[in-house]
Formats: C-alpha cells, sequence, structure tokens
C-alpha cells in the first residue's frame, strides 16, 4: 500500500485517501492526498480553517474537509474529531515510513514567532508541544485545543511529534509559525527514498493471530 502510493505520487497520479467519521457531536468529512491541488476547508471555526489550509498548503496536500459540528457546546469535539480523520487518512496513505525519508523537521518563522517541529513516520504515536499562548482563543479556536489537534492527529496517524514554540508574542503568529513548521517537516519526512527496502533497521513489523492446538 506505502509503495503504491508513494510510485502514484511519483507518477502524479496519487491516491486518494477518503473517509467520513460520524457521532453524535460531529459529522466529518474528508479527501486526502499528497501533492498540492484543491484546499477546501469548512469547519464552522474561521481560525481553525486557517491553520488547516496553512498545514496543507505548506505540506504540498490537496485537502478538502468539511466538519458539522456541535459549536453549541464549543470548538473541542470539532477540532478533535477533525484531527482524527485527518490522522486516518494520512495513515492510510502513509502506513509506515518504508520507501520515504521518514524522519523530517523544519522551522518556521511569522514575523517575531519562530517554532521547531520534528517528525517520524515512525509507527508509534507520540506528541510532545511545548510553548504557550497568553490568551484562551484565538478567534474561535481555544488555544488549548491547538495542543490537542497535534495530539489526536498524531495517535491517529502513528507519527512521533515534538513541537516546539521557541519564541514570540501575538499568539496568531505563534500558531501559525507551528503549523506551518510542522507542514514543512511532513513534507520532508514524506519524501520517497531511493532503495531502501525498510525504513527501520529491524524491518517492517507484522502481526498475526496464531493458530489454536487441535
Amino acid at each position: 500500500m506505502n509503495e503504491q502510493s508513494i510510485q502514484n505520487e511519483k507518477a502524479g497520479e496519487p491516491r486518494i485517501a477518503r473517509l467520513r467519521r460520524t457521532t453524535r457531536e460531529t459529522d466529518v468529512t474528508i479527501a486526502l492526498t499528497f501533492l498540492p491541488g484543491t484546499i477546501d476547508i469548512k469547519t464552522g471555526i474561521g481560525f481553525f480553517d486557517h491553520m488547516l489550509t496553512q498545514l496543507a498548503f505548506h505540506a504540498g496536500w490537496s485537502l478538502e474537509l468539511t466538519c458539522k459540528g456541535d459549536l453549541d457546546v464549543d470548538d473541542h469535539h470539532s477540532v478533535e474529531d477533525c484531527a482524527i480523520a485527518l490522522g486516518k487518512a494520512f495513515a492510510e496513505l502513509a502506513p509506515s515510513g518504508a520507501g520515504r525519508q521518514r524522519f523530517g523537521y523544519a522551522y518556521a518563522p511569522m514575523d517575531e514567532a519562530l517554532a521547531r517541529a520534528v517528525v517520524d513516520i515512525s509507527g508509534r504515536s507520540y506528541c510532545v508541544l511545548s510553548g504557550t499562548f497568553a490568551s484562551p482563543s484565538i478567534g474561535a479556536l481555544s488555544t488549548c485545543n491547538i495542543a490537542h489537534f497535534f495530539q489526536s492527529f498524531a495517535a491517529n496517524a502513528n507519527l512521533t511529534l515534538h513541537l516546539d514554540i521557541l519564541r514570540g508574542e501575538n499568539d496568531h503568529h505563534k500558531a501559525e509559525a507551528l503549523f506551518k513548521a510542522s507542514a514543512l517537516a511532513l513534507k520532508n519526512a514524506l519524501e520517497p527514498r531511493q532503495q531502501v527496502p525498510s525504513a527501520s533497521t529491524k524491518g517492517e513489523a507484522s502481526f498475526s493471530t496464531p493458530k489454536e492446538d487441535a
């Protein structure tokens, strides 16, 4: 699956991961490819739409995402479920780092703010975010949900993510630098790697169900 995705990307005919995730709280529809194209985000949370647009654009993705959520409660469920859906779609296209660079890192500034992102398509989900925001929200996006977005995305994409807001004063600038750095790191990690059958010295993990003794 991963090898076919890479070959399609090289040929300019990327696979498309499409899924719909519904609960009593949200209804999320997503289409993701790893080549530039249409970016259309509608979550009902303006600043979140802006951040997902930055993520897709700077990662070089096509991303169509629609979320109808219980914003009358707050933004938490919508942000979390969008992250889950995006992570699942990512994992469908890149189930492991095999055939890819696997590791990626990037810095991104926005005026006085500077952020760093380091990613490993490891198959092991972990996310660490170091940084703070001065305000409880940016537009309609709760700043506490920024870390939760990346945690939920990493958990479902099977990624290791280390994210740092290194400096900054304006919360908008800090958040945007963080999403841009993440996009650039993911783009680097997804780049094809030639003539390497596995992304790890231990090879690709496999699972099976043992047969019961007769």
